[in-house]
């Protein structure tokens, strides 16, 4: 077979996309987990981010008829090492109006190229491996907003066919050709929502079209949030344009944490750790600090802190509450650096230039999630 052959028929495979960056999911594999280091976490209401970029979202009336943690586990299927686990503590009806999911926020620049809203819209492909301890039909919903600020769903459906064992399951996502993206910036461009448990409003049938009206959830659909001990687990999870599933594309682990590191980053720190972070003291009481991050984030980032630090400089006693930060200055743009202001303390001296140091195990966290 000649080269130009081979290099058609793997195209075609491809179709005709790129055979690197195919796939817009990030940390797909679940080997980076900045927040929980790969610990148990007890779920809550709202927004609530375990793995790097995944979270759930459950409302507060959900939450109160179940409970369940959430881990990054040792138990995957051949190629991978990782998968989320999510298991259900306890468990009730889920009202009416109430939905448990699990999701990742896609950013706009990230799926612009679906080009909806025009008549070469692409097709996207959703594959993953599945491991649940109820088989059953399962719900999964597309989401995006329209240039006229209108949510536009696509309800979905996959098939576990056998309890505790790992499957592999891939989702057609049709192409729009009718509703503009409205967001394709640094904004949310899409979301991909798992269902886990959702009343009677957001239960629904798959039409195979573009709806305004939200369900998440199949109607008559597995609920695991409602099966006390129930167990559901995925990892390997690829989103790529085109009309059929391709092998899965493994980044290195820096790539992936770059990736992550666009929307959290965080300094985890042990007593006397030094961390390159500099400023100086504008007061006896105040310090500037400017912390450089790894790579852009998507925007000015939240600031959040636990534990004791120190300015550390010639005078060497001026310790406070990492909790206590606050920004001091968030450039616009492009987002490499960071101002943030140190105060709640004492015995500092004007001038003095130093850095930071932990004084006990703390962290400092940015987030610029979606």
């Amino acid at each position: 077979m000649s080269k130009a052959r081979e290099l058609a028929e793997l195209g075609a495979v491809y179709d005709s996309g790129a055979l690197s960056n195919r796939n817009v999911i990030i940390n797909g594999k679940f080997e980076v987990d900045q927040r929980h280091n790969f610990a148990s976490h007890t779920v809550t209401a709202g927004s609530d981010f375990f793995a790097d970029r995944w979270g759930f979202y459950t409302d507060a009336n959900a939450i109160a008829q179940y409970g369940a943690t959430t881990q990054v586990v040792a138990d995957a299927p051949s190629g991978f090492e990782k998968s989320l686990k999510w298991t259900t503590t306890s468990a009730g009806t889920i009202p009416a109006t109430s939905e448990v999911l699990f999701r990742q926020k896609i950013e706009g620049y990230n799926i612009s190229k679906v080009d909806y809203g025009s008549s070469s819209a692409k097709n996207l492909t959703l594959s993953f491996w599945v491991k649940s301890s109820i088989a059953g039909n399962y719900g999964f919903t597309c989401w995006f907003t329209d240039s006229g600020s209108t949510n536009r769903y696509n309800l979905r459906s996959y098939t576990v066919n056998s309890a505790n064992t790992w499957e592999y399951k891939t989702i057609s996502i049709p192409p729009n050709t009718a509703n503009v993206m409205g967001n394709k910036t640094n904004t949310d461009g899409m979301h991909l929502n798992w269902d886990l448990g959702e009343g009677t409003t957001y239960s629904g049938s798959v039409t195979g079209n573009w709806q305004t009206t939200y369900v998440n959830g199949l109607t008559g659909g597995v609920k695991i949030a409602d099966n006390n001990g129930a167990t559901w687990q995925i990892t390997g999870v690829q989103l790529e344009l085109g009309t059929e599933a391709t092998p899965f594309e493994h980044r290195s682990f820096g790539d992936e944490l770059a990736r992550c590191q666009r929307y959290f980053y965080k300094v985890q720190g042990s007593s006397s750790d030094r961390l390159g972070i500099g400023g100086y003291a504008t007061s006896a009481s105040e310090a500037r600090m400017d912390v450089v991050f790894p790579c852009a984030m998507r925007a000015a980032p939240t600031i959040s802190g636990t534990g004791t630090a120190q300015f550390d400089a010639n005078q060497d006693s001026a310790d406070w509450n990492c909790s206590a930060l606050t920004i001091d200055e968030a450039p616009t743009g492009i987002i490499m650096n960071l101002g943030i202001q140190i105060g709640s303390t004492s015995s500092m001296t004007a001038g003095q230039s130093g850095g930071w140091r932990f004084r006990s195990d703390g962290t400092l966290t940015f987030s610029a999630e979606l």
